[in-house]
């Protein structure tokens, strides 16, 4: 497990401030949720972490700077399920997932392969079908599988819930969990489903214009009402 810390970060698209002097911790073992509605620079702080966009302020990882490029980042241990999943829609279940080992970070891959089918049998199931057949929920799953096949210390999913059934995000809400106890892995997760991060979530930030405006536990009283209503707006009524 990993130690993340983000101090001071900042990201830029032209003069527009996307991310504004962003502080937040992941301790080694945890889930953190980062809540916020469309804009509030959830996705450009996940993607500023994994370096896919310019960013200025200091990232570390167990107290070692986060440098390089993206595939470096994954190289030292931070995994990143992006927005809208991005699998390889030609390409077969079985070869989404293969690719992941140009990103392993070494270990018995075949072991970790073994472990994500099972905790998502439906991928198993469908093992030759083609990422473009599948369900969103199962893109989603797929995405996730070939997230953790990198073995991150640091796995970030970025609005995993997005456009998914209910039922497909109630198994989000089991398999977050046993992603951290199983593979060890600290999670950062990145909604707008209130229920979610609070089912899941060890701490959680409130984001909005880029700025944290509140942390501590994950519950309604933390967040309250006027954060609720102004900020998340009626997508968790």
């Amino acid at each position: 497990m990993a130690e993340l810390v983000v101090k001071n970060l900042e990201v830029f698209y032209g003069s527009v401030a996307a991310v504004q002097g962003v502080d937040l911790t992941a301790g080694h073992g945890e889930c953190i949720g980062v809540l916020g509605p469309n804009g509030a620079g959830k996705t450009s702080l996940f993607r500023a972490i994994s370096r896919l966009v310019p960013s200025r302020g200091e990232v570390t990882l167990d107290g070692r700077p986060v440098r390089g490029k993206p595939e470096d980042v994954v190289r030292q241990g931070i995994g990143h399920v992006l927005e809208g999943r991005h699998i390889f829609s030609q390409l077969t279940i079985k070869d989404n997932l293969l690719l992941a080992q140009f990103g392993s970070r070494g270990g018995d891959f075949k072991a970790r392969l073994a472990t994500v089918l099972d905790y998502f049998p439906i991928l198993k199931a469908n093992f030759h079908r083609y990422g473009g057949e599948l369900s969103g929920g199962q893109q989603q799953m797929l995405a996730i599988g070939r997230g953790l096949l990198t073995q991150p210390q640091v796995l970030m999913l970025d609005e995993p819930s997005l456009g998914l059934a209910p039922m497909v995000v109630e198994q989000l809400a089991t398999t977050i969990p046993l992603i951290v106890k199983e593979w060890h892995t600290t999670v950062l997760l990145s909604e707008q489903f209130v229920q979610l991060v609070i089912a899941v979530a060890d701490r959680i930030y409130v984001l909005s214009h880029g700025r944290v405006i509140k942390s501590g536990p994950p519950d309604l009283a933390t967040l309250g009402d006027d954060i609720l209503s102004g900020y998340l707006g009626e997508i968790n009524a």
